[in-house]
């Protein structure tokens, strides 16, 4: 009965690969630890608040009690509570009966306090075997504890008790939880230390539960968050592992049982057997003729005379031996002195041996939630309740010692639980009920930012109304969504063919490419490109300065690719607002993105480049098109697919053209063919046509944007705003006291802090929760499993809104390309870029599928660009020189 240290390794380990079984989904149905899930995800965080009542039936009594939870700071809790006696005829009469004898009882409670009108929750701790499947639904597998009404085993007792509660109709309440008392025990302790995850009881019989990680509890739906699991560990060993270490005494203990074979642990360790065990080693030696002279007594000989309370007495420091050589004459011996110290060894043997082997099994779940958790050194708290941890004199002492020997790299509290069937019942219940309220209190906060299916057709129609807007030449310039002509009338056939330059300028880095465009049988392009830094200085001194600097670039780059003398055709992406009376020439309205050069604004680009060429004398150029980069996209896609006639981007900011009909394009003259409509969409809404979709949280990131009224489209749906209207939800939140436990930090007070790019993480869904944590505590958010959940949740409400916007106003120019042609169906191909479209792991689809079903008649195909800003540009002047080309023979 002496194990070494080593064994009880072994058992740890074994133990660990025990629960492992009980949760796999293939291996529970034969695993002897069952792992019961118990539907409890969260301990309680000490803000939970209310009246609650508790039901406690375990044995022959039972117990109503009325739990009062208060958080104003200083967490107390007030219980009033009855006793009940269960007759002997209800243990073993009908389950109806039984059940409506609890209703009975509890209106009487109830009448007592006077609180009949009230609808209380209810938590029910019911300690018999159980098969949850939700908090609130329990099904009986086996009566135990001599209970055997008829017609419960297989039914679910809450509603057995609901059933007899509203047949009385004198009062009504809301069962919320079903708690084993395990569970209510950690709870009980987790109201006072938010670190206790794990329950354990060492009494009559023994039990675990420790909170685990749904993403490995293979028996419930879903990977987020923690649930407790009730492990009913007492039936560790049950198929044979622990045969090594049972002795010849463990046998026969579990031959003279009421259930052999079963519990095994459990008669090791639990103080319905530990007496019995001591009297079982008692007779073997007096048989053997080495205690009591030889001599045996009937009183020794009947099972149960020694009970396991004389095991505390005689382990008791000062009076152990005197109390030994009391109860064994009780027995009918004399025992002499070293029969007393004999028998004090023996239970000293027993005892610590129990509390090893508790301590065995209680470090492997340490070291589960340790790895789960994935941290050097944890730190945690278990609540221990049972009458062998709370009245032996020492088995607490050791059952800390052998955690300690087996974890030293773990910081470990042990807590004493009180009333955990009782109090507990009501924490999980107050638990729940401060989770749902919560939850209510977010769902109702995030309903704004939901659109419905009928809102987003408004949307879509109400794009269309803006866009014919800004066609129209008498309401162009009132219109918020300017509609600007791009000159670029025809997209690629597949015969342009020839060598092009282009310039890619639109931030603090400017690229110079030469694209090889070929056609037959090498149909392809081939591109070469070098970027340049344009410094602060330039950025923001002379016109000239600017572009006399573009010049030399280009210069190094037509000497790096040893083309110094060819005169080439070229194509200019200038992503700044300018206004174009033709291909080659636009006129930049203002500067943007830090540009300050002067002499610039009103002046055309191509001239100022041209001027700055024959200024440098040293090579000639055709500058043949200025080209915005979303019509840069579109023509990249159409060069690999004929039907692409629209262009999107969204990433930093959101842009959208597409092929217009010429007739339509009132600001140009001439009715024939199409143009490309740069829409500068962003502006959508600055008109505030979409004021009654606007969340206090839009208000917000556009009152302290660099440009405040403007854009207010681009403000819901691209990437340099999304993360900001996030960090304002979850200050939100946190002031209502429904995430962080209410508590601001300084860097979630800050602007700017939650970049897009971690929407895009913390929604990919290969991420465990732990990730979405480090990602917040990067943030400098310390973050609970649920507070993870909670800001999950807030990313994807905000990222599918923004993807269901940016589909109804696609949706809007499909349609409209298939009204022009007056056609019944419309298939297109949409080119899109932008780091949203592309690295959000769900933007794309919730976009594709708001397309489809807001323009049914369209089939729309999106087609990913590559570089539609610099293959762009080229593009739309391999397409312009086509046509010159064609004009001219």
């Amino acid at each position: 009965m002496r194990l070494s240290e080593e064994t009880l390794q072994e058992v740890s380990q074994r133990f660990g690969k025990e629960m492992e079984k009980g949760l796999g989904a293939d291996t529970n149905p034969t695993a002897s630890v069952k792992m019961l899930p118990t539907f409890v995800r969260s301990t309680p965080d000490g803000t939970e608040d209310g009246d609650f009542l508790a039901l406690d039936l375990g044995g022959t009594n039972f117990r109503v009690l009325r739990v009062k939870v208060s958080d104003n700071g200083l967490q107390k809790v007030e219980m009033e509570n009855q006793i009940y006696a269960i007759p002997e005829e209800l243990m073993r009469g009908s389950g109806v009966q039984l059940f409506d004898h609890i209703a009975e009882c509890l209106a009487n409670f109830m009448d007592k306090l006077n609180i009949k009108d009230k609808k209380l929750p209810l938590g029910f701790t019911f300690s018999f075997p159980c098969h949850q499947t939700k908090l609130d639904e329990s099904i009986l597998v086996t009566w135990t504890k001599g209970f055997k009404c008829s017609s419960v085993e297989g039914k679910d007792v809450v509603s057995m008790l609901r059933k007899s509660i509203k047949k009385r109709g004198d009062f009504d309440i809301d069962i919320v939880a079903v708690v084993n008392d395990t569970v209510g025990t950690m709870m009980t302790c987790g109201y006072d230390d938010h670190n206790c995850e794990v329950g354990l009881i060492v009494g009559t019989g023994t039990n675990a539960c420790y909170m685990e990680e749904m993403r490995h509890i293979d028996l419930v739906e879903g990977d987020e968050g923690r649930m407790c699991i009730n492990m009913e560990w007492g039936a560790f060993g049950d198929d044979g592992v622990l045969k090594d270490i049972r002795t010849e005494f463990d046998h026969e203990i579990d031959m003279g049982s009421l259930n052999p074979g079963k519990q095994l642990f459990e008669k090791m360790i639990s103080g319905m057997y530990m007496g019995e065990l001591v009297r079982l080693i008692l007779v073997k030696m007096a048989k053997e003729g080495l205690l009591f002279g030889g001599r045996l007594t009937p009183d020794l000989l009947t099972t149960g005379h020694f009970e396991t309370r004389y095991i505390s007495a005689i382990e008791k420091e000062k009076e152990g031996l005197q109390k030994a050589h009391e109860i064994l004459s009780k027995l009918g011996l004399e025992p002499s002195h070293e029969d007393c110290v004999a028998t004090l060894r023996i239970c000293q043997i027993v005892s610590t041996r129990s509390a090893n082997l508790c301590g065995a099994t209680l470090a492997a779940v340490l070291r589960r939630i340790k790895d789960n958790k994935g941290v050097e050194r944890l730190r945690s708290t278990v609540g221990v309740d049972g009458s062998v941890y709370k009245k032996h004199p020492h088995f607490a002492r050791r059952l800390h010692k052998t955690v300690r020997k087996l974890l030293p790299d773990c910081e470990i509290r042990f807590v004493r639980s009180e009333d955990g069937s009782g109090k507990g019942a009501a924490m999980v219940t107050a638990v729940a009920y401060r989770l749902a309220a919560q939850h209510q209190a977010r769902q109702k906060i995030l309903e704004a930012l939901k659109l419905s299916h009928e809102q987003l057709l408004e949307v879509k129609q109400r794009m269309r109304m803006e866009m014919e807007k800004g066609l129209g030449k008498e309401t162009h310039a009132e219109a918020a969504v300017k509609m600007l002509p791009t000159y670029v009338c025809s997209t690629p056939d597949g015969t342009e063919k020839g060598d092009f330059l282009a310039l890619d300028l639109g931030g603090t880095n400017f690229r110079v490419l030469l694209v090889r465009v070929r056609n037959g049988m090498r149909r392809g392009v081939e591109m070469h490109n070098k970027i340049y830094s344009i410094p602060v200085e330039i950025m923001q001194g002379t016109g000239e300065e600017l572009f006399d600097h573009i010049v030399h670039c280009i210069s190094d780059f037509l000497e790096y690719m040893g083309m110094k003398g060819v005169s080439l055709p070229l194509g200019f992406t200038f992503s700044f607002p300018c206004q174009q009376t033709s291909l080659d020439e636009g006129i930049l309205l203002k500067w943007t993105k830090g540009f300050k050069a002067t002499g610039c604004e009103g002046e055309d680009v191509v001239n100022l480049l041209k001027e700055a060429i024959h200024r440098r004398e040293e090579f000639d150029l055709d500058v043949v098109a200025v080209v915005n980069d979303t019509v840069g996209t579109m023509m990249t896609c159409g060069y690999e697919d004929p039907y692409c006639e629209v262009g999107l981007i969204v990433g930093t900011g959101s842009n959208a053209c597409y092929m217009e009909e010429m007739r339509n394009v009132e600001l140009v003259e001439g009715e024939e063919g199409r143009m490309c409509i740069n829409m500068e969409w962003g502006a959508f809404g600055d008109n505030g046509c979409l004021d009654d979709i606007r969340t206090e949280f839009d208000l917000a990131v556009d009152e302290l944007s660099l440009n405040p009224g403007k854009q207010r489209f681009e403000k819901m749906i691209s990437g340099m705003y999304l993360g900001e209207i996030v960090r304002n939800i979850l200050i939100d939140f946190t002031k209502r006291g429904l995430l962080f436990r209410g508590r601001i930090s300084e860097r979630l007070k800050t602007r700017g802090i939650f970049e897009t790019k971690f929407l895009s993480q913390i929604e990919s869904d290969c991420l465990a929760l732990l990730q979405v944590r480090s990602i917040l505590q990067h943030l400098g958010l310390e973050s609970t499993c649920d507070d993870s959940i909670i800001v999950k949740e807030v990313c994807a409400v905000v990222a599918r809104r923004a993807a269901q916007l940016c589909g109804a106003g696609m949706a809007a120019v499909v349609d409209k390309i298939r009204e022009n042609r007056g056609l019944d169906f419309l298939k297109v191909t949409v080119g899109v870029d932008g780091t949203l479209y592309k690295l959000h792991p769900h933007f794309s689809t919730v976009m594709h599928e708001t397309v489809k079903q807001l323009s049914p008649k369209c089939e729309v195909t999106f087609l990913q660009s590559e570089d539609g800003s610099g293959k762009g540009a080229a593009l739309i002047t391999a397409v312009a020189c086509r046509i010159r080309e064609a004009g001219q023979r």
